[in-house]
């Protein structure tokens, strides 16, 4: 049996024509929500007037693993908790933007962006910042330091 904490949401993404004078298309994710189920499965338009485009991507999971409690503490300790997007444009005219993959792991976040990724993120709703904290309180433990302070950098009482 797994009994690891899982959060289905669906995400909403939004295309603006050309929001300033250097581009032809702005991209932004515009809201995660819960999903439970009432989305179907597949992405649909739920506006469209010609200059802004909504979308609704549902069926996302975000399971809480151990090996990234660091990730989720860093995130939970950061003042403002988020979820962390990671969204790609399809090759369509006009592009269309496309949710990959939803977490809220501060560390997995970083690997996506050092990869060179788009990622947005967006507040966490205070039930899902509840059900995390709890989690970091249970599973979250610091690494312990790995290298004493060389003597030269004590002061002479700490020798």
């Amino acid at each position: 049996m797994n009994d690891r904490p899982r959060l289905r949401v669906a995400v909403r993404m939004l295309r603006r024509r050309a929001p300033n004078r250097w581009e032809d298309w702005g991209f932004q994710v515009a809201d995660v929500v819960p999903d439970e189920g009432g989305f179907g499965t597949e992405p649909r338009v739920l506006r469209d007037d010609g200059q802004e485009t909504q979308w609704l991507f549902p069926g996302f999971e975000v399971a809480l693993y151990r090996d990234e409690a660091e990730g989720y503490y860093l995130n939970m300790s950061s003042g403002q908790p988020v979820w962390f997007v990671l969204w790609r444009l399809d090759e369509t005219d006009p592009p269309v933007p496309r949710p990959a993959i939803v977490t809220v792991s501060y560390n997995e976040a970083g690997r996506w962006l050092d990869a060179q990724e788009r990622v947005d993120n967006l507040p966490l709703p205070p039930d899902v910042a509840a059900l995390l904290q709890a989690y970091v309180d249970e599973h979250y433990r610091p690494e312990p330091k790995r290298r004493a302070r060389p003597a030269s950098f004590r002061r002479p009482e700490e020798r």
